[in-house]
């Protein structure tokens, strides 16, 4: 039958984060609990003036191989896994001189934070707990009749409930051995990725741990009737938004975090100083400069009605006089950039909602597998990264773009494939003028950003992430005043297209590769 509550009577304790641990054996130990213990926490304890019982003295056995093995012992995970509600269990430990252990107190060496530090191969390595994991797991399996607790923020149910009766109720124990599975999980799932981002290349492994942690809970999610939380790819070693550090503002929505990834994902497409702003995942302003104030005033007059309220993203460290353009020409929800002069950042800081977060510098950071998590499963594919460059574009008209043209749609490229499709962009030179996005018509995208530019459209370039299933789009295009085109090609009506932009006296040029943004 199986015990609700366990009485304590002997616990063991190995724990790396030593947090809370004092209060814990202390209130155990004064309860005539046996503590049997190893290593660092043994000593620990020991100048705490907390008695214990060296694992080694109890097995009869000493560490060996430098401490890799400590308390993987019949004594020790015996004691663990015997069954109390199982006579035949209770019989052969205590034939066998193996005591039962009523409580494990255990958390892991520290892989993930060894990892964070950047160490090498060799102490990586030793970071990977063998003996905690097996005591976790044993203990996690046989809570009906033994405790196990893996995190010093636990300890405080504990010990109320062991103060209250002596022992540890049945329900908690339950909720103990989940949170502990989770954490050896999670545990194991940081050494797979560490072994995965290793290697050179991508590969899908055929059992994919993804190890997130929970980092914060938002307001709600898209809707307000929605619940959600933010959780963190850990260690961050990458820069990214989720790693990013926010200086000022309130809390970040599920929204403003979407949007955020958005502009980071399209701010470091770019080499020069560039500004991007972002309104419900799509760009409404993209531009390249000399300087980051131009850029910044470039991206804003792509679309100023659209930008209003939208999250702005820098690649380069801001500067004061581009915080002032930003302060006088638009109201921003949020702002991230690498880093901030001082000046600027206490400037921007007047707005006291405004968001401001600091990405650290764009360098190191790789993009490999992308997740799109559905009901029942997930869809994973490697980021849309492909080393493309312009002179891999194919002339394919009559006339062919000038260079200054195929400046302008090198540049239209990019920030094609950071927009929702069917996707249409209009540049001139590194500076967006009108932005289709998200249609489910080609030639309706070409009208929305052909209005959306309006006179700017005139001598501009063109591009599509998609091929055009039909000369339409070209005309329309070419109304406008369009005179240059980058687009896939591959469609059954190339020629058509074709045909149609030699028509109007355009160049257009085939890139090959298609950019779908779904």
């Amino acid at each position: 039958m199986i015990i609700d509550v366990v009485p304590i009577k002997r616990a063991l304790i190995s724990v790396y984060d030593k947090n809370g641990l004092k209060e814990l054996a202390e209130v155990l130990s004064a309860s005539g609990v046996e503590i049997l213990s190893t290593g660092g926490t043994e000593k620990q304890l020991a100048q705490w003036g907390i008695k214990t019982v060296s694992v080694s003295d109890y097995t009869g056995f000493p560490e060996i191989l430098d401490g890799r093995v400590k308390t993987l012992h019949p004594k020790i995970v015996g004691g663990i896994l015997a069954r109390r509600e199982e006579a035949r269990h209770v019989q052969e430990a205590l034939d066998k001189g193996i005591g039962l252990i009523d409580m494990v107190v255990v958390n892991l060496y520290p892989f993930e934070a060894t990892w964070a530090k950047n160490a090498s191969e060799e102490e990586m390595l030793e970071n990977i707990d063998v003996g905690g994991p097996s005591m976790i797991r044993a203990a996690a399996k046989n809570h009906t009749s033994v405790a196990v607790s893996t995190s010093p923020e636990q300890y405080a149910q504990i010990m109320t409930e062991f103060k209250e009766k002596k022992g540890i109720s049945l329900a908690t124990r339950k909720k103990l051995a989940q949170e502990a599975f989770e954490y050896t999980a999670y545990y194991d799932g940081v050494i797979c990725r560490y072994f995965r981002e290793s290697k050179e290349g991508v590969e899908f492994p055929q059992n994919l741990s993804y190890t997130i942690r929970r980092d914060i809970q938002l307001r709600y999610g898209e809707n307000p009737h929605q619940q959600a939380h933010l959780y963190k790819l850990s260690p961050g070693v990458y820069p990214s938004v989720v790693n990013s550090k926010i200086l000022s503002g309130k809390e970040l929505s599920y929204n403003n975090i979407l949007d955020l990834e958005a502009a980071f994902n399209l701010m470091v497409e770019f080499n020069k100083p560039s500004a991007v702003i972002i309104k419900h995942n799509n760009p409404c302003g993209v531009a390249c400069s000399e300087n980051l104030t131009q850029a910044y005033l470039d991206a804003y007059e792509s679309d100023p009605v659209s930008a209003y309220g939208g999250i702005v993203a820098l690649n380069r460290k801001m500067d004061l006089q581009t915080a002032k353009e930003i302060n006088e020409t638009l109201f921003v929800e949020c702002i991230i950039a690498p880093d901030y002069d001082e000046e600027a950042l206490q400037l921007l800081m007047t707005k006291k909602n405004r968001r401001i977060l600091a990405c650290g510098q764009l360098v190191g950071f790789k993009r490999n597998l992308e997740f799109r998590i559905l009901r029942g499963g997930a869809l994973v594919q490697t980021s849309d990264v492909i080393a493309e460059n312009p002179s891999d574009f194919k002339a394919v008209t009559d006339r062919k773009p000038t260079e200054e043209q195929m400046k302008a749609l090198w540049f239209a490229w990019k920030v094609c494939k950071n927009v929702k499709s069917n996707a249409i962009i209009i540049c001139q030179g590194e500076k967006a003028v009108g932005i289709g996005a998200g249609q489910t018509s080609r030639v309706d995208s070409v009208m929305i950003a052909a209005r959306k530019a309006g006179e700017r459209a005139k001598g501009g370039v063109l591009a599509s992430d998609a091929f055009f299933p039909m000369r339409d789009g070209i005309d329309e295009a070419a109304k406008a005043g369009v005179t240059a085109i980058v687009q896939p090609g591959g469609s059954k009506r190339d020629e058509e297209c074709i045909a149609a932009a030699n028509e109007h006296g355009m160049a257009m040029v085939f890139s090959g590769v298609r950019h779908f943004r779904h």
